[in-house]
């Protein structure tokens, strides 16, 4: 009889990444990287135009348009002139850092996830003076900061 010990198969490595003891990404991943640049394209474009329209917006309010509500329960009451002012202010930076971050000005990105968030606080706050526009400009925002966010110029090569 022989007795031949038989040696278990050399066990095969962990999918560890560059030696930083981090999992590798899931193979979804590396499909990811090849589009979320265009996620950031996507935001510079839609920061443009919120912006542009927010601009709009205040200019409606500067001139007391009919379109605004009115209420005098509203915890966060402004003027309405005042409220568009505000409008100006912020939608022409988020106007401005869209631009830039479609140059691809590295420093954009944090920009416009700071601005487009004051932006949906601004939107929420005026939400009683224009609700219906109000609620689709926190959409975009939200969208917007999640496009900036997800994106990694490290991982993606640039």
């Amino acid at each position: 009889m022989s007795s031949t010990s038989s040696t278990p198969p050399p066990e095969e490595p962990p999918p560890w990444r560059h030696g930083t003891g981090q999992p590798a990404p899931p193979p979804s991943h590396h499909r990811f990287r090849e589009w979320a640049p265009g996620f950031v394209v996507f935001a510079g474009v839609l920061m443009l135009i919120n912006g542009i329209m927010e601009v709009l917006r205040g200019i409606m309010a500067v001139h007391e348009d009919e379109v605004f509500l009115t209420t005098n329960r509203y915890v966060f009451r402004f003027d309405l002139t005042g409220w568009g002012w505000i409008h100006i202010v912020v939608g022409a930076l988020v106007a401005v850092v869209g631009a830039f971050l479609l140059k691809g000005a590295p420093w954009a990105r944090y920009a416009g996830i700071v601005l487009t968030a004051v932006s949906a606080v601004d939107g929420f706050l005026a939400m009683p003076y224009y609700p219906g526009w109000s609620i689709v400009a926190i959409a975009l925002d939200v969208f917007i900061i999640w496009a900036l966010c997800v994106y990694r110029p490290a991982e993606a090569g640039h």
